[in-house]
């Protein structure tokens, strides 16, 4: 695996689960499976169907997120930002899958939510940046109370967005780091839109360089 970039420190240890935990209360399922193997997690449904978020126990406010992936083609991921426990969250999508995108904004659970892609940044389609079949670098910052948020694939930069307001309950300003395995559809002849059989995610490297 490549080095940990400058300034970062890990998140996960490598070994275990240790500082994570899945979360009791996601619309997309509470038994997710997610285990470690030779110093990646790997993610899957349990039951089939049924997917999940894993949360780190810390909370975090204003950082960039350094994480390494490998998923399976037909898997919708995601890696979440200022989560709450039940997964509400800014994400950055990992659609991998047909029609899908890796590296977009998306309000999960969120209501109404709208920003500005800035028109002046140089970014690339994340088609471009993603090397397939291969481990991918993917690097998130979020900053600011009403955020800003870039992406970066592969050291390319896919995502420049400030949101319009912001848009977490209670008007949160921090949150936990999560890691997501979609749940399917569960109309007849979509049971394989965002999951297929057998299919994994995995993440190895997961670092954090907290901001001011």
């Amino acid at each position: 695996a490549p080095p940990i970039p400058e300034g970062f420190t890990p998140i996960f240890n490598g070994r275990d689960l240790t500082g994570w935990h899945v979360s009791k209360t996601n619309h997309h399922g509470t038994t997710p499976d997610f285990r470690v193997l030779h110093g990646v997690i790997i993610g899957t449904q349990q039951p089939w169907n049924e997917g999940g978020i894993l949360l780190t126990d810390r909370r975090y406010k204003n950082f960039e997120v350094y994480v390494e992936v490998k998923p399976d083609w037909g898997n919708d991921g995601g890696l979440f930002l200022r989560s709450t426990e039940a997964g509400q969250a800014y994400q950055v999508t990992m659609d991998y899958l047909p029609g899908g995108s890796i590296g977009g904004i998306y309000g999960e659970g969120l209501k109404g939510v709208q920003g500005t892609n800035n028109e002046a940044a140089s970014v690339v389609p994340w088609y471009e940046a993603w090397h397939r079949e291969e481990w991918n670098r993917v690097r998130a910052r979020i900053e600011g109370d009403v955020p800003r948020i870039q992406v970066w694939i592969n050291d390319k930069l896919v995502r420049d967005w400030t949101a319009n307001a912001n848009y977490l309950p209670d008007g949160a300003t921090d949150g936990h780091i999560a890691i997501q395995v979609h749940r399917n559809g569960v109309t007849p002849g979509q049971e394989y839109q965002r999951w297929v059989p057998g299919g994994f995610w995995r993440w190895r490297t997961i670092a954090v360089k907290e901001l001011p």
